[in-house]
């Protein structure tokens, strides 16, 4: 048994984590907010994980059981006033009140732990109303479209680049399709969720706004509090901005059409 220690980009973490499970760590212990403890069986390609991740820091580990540690280090979640986060190996019933919603953290991003997701769910529940229309742009895993629907949205959209995080993604939600937010239909959302990274929600901040009718409602998270500037500068000013840890999530209005008489 050996380890890595890697370090990853800031907003990067979690899609670190998702690819490390695919290469097949036996277990991962996240240090801070940028960098991440993997663990591999010897009989792993130790010599092409150092070049993939170059700057890495090895080291040997004592023989122990780290799928189970790791598992082990993943337990049910409250998240905001509505929602229980479960692994998919526990069966932890959701408490009176909460939906429950299982995950996986060796699938596609979004497992529910990181600060992000969790400010994604607490602003879904603030400003979703029943019957609305939701886009979720990078969807990840699903979480934040099945919230959706579960908080009562009449029609959810998910889009991702990332074919693994579509075929996943479709097992929450049936409306999931290949793509960014230039392929959604131009004003169709009442509410667009955009947990992704900070460089994507800039590039793509034109074709956020596009895809919501006048007024509708944008929730762009996946940044750190020290990049709220940064955001502010690519989107309309935010109604909100909200934090946990180090995150943030902004809460942006989509401007109304300017009227001439």
């Amino acid at each position: 048994m050996f380890s890595l220690e890697i370090t990853c980009p800031p907003g990067q973490l979690d899609l670190l984590i998702a690819e490390l499970w695919e290469q097949g760590c036996a277990g991962i212990s996240e240090l801070d907010n940028h960098s991440v403890r993997a663990f591999f069986e010897d009989t792993a390609d130790r010599d092409f994980l150092e070049q993939r991740y170059p700057g890495a820091i090895a080291r040997i580990e004592e023989d122990r059981d780290w799928v189970q540690s790791a598992r082990d280090l993943l337990q049910p979640l409250e998240v905001g006033r509505r929602f229980f986060l479960v692994p998919e190996w526990r069966d932890d019933p959701a408490p009176p009140g909460r939906f429950r919603i299982m995950v996986n953290p060796g699938l596609a991003f979004g497992t529910g732990v990181h600060e992000t997701t969790q400010l994604a769910i607490e602003a879904l529940e603030d400003y979703s109303k029943p019957g609305m229309t939701v886009v979720d742009i990078g969807t990840g895993s699903g979480i934040l479209a099945e919230a959706a629907e579960l908080l009562g949205a009449g029609k959810v959209f998910a889009c991702d680049i990332d074919p693994s995080a579509i075929e996943i993604a479709r097992r929450r939600i049936g409306r999931c399709f290949a793509g960014s937010a230039n392929a959604v239909r131009p004003r169709i959302a009442d509410l667009v969720l955009a947990n992704i990274s900070p460089e994507a929600i800039i590039e793509l901040a034109p074709d956020l706004l596009g895809c919501l009718r006048p007024g509708g409602i944008l929730l762009a998270s996946g940044f750190e509090t020290n990049e709220v500037d940064l955001i502010q500068a690519a989107l309309p000013r935010a109604r909100e901005i909200r934090r946990k840890g180090n995150w943030a999530l902004a809460v942006i209005y989509a401007p109304w059409p300017i009227r001439y008489s």
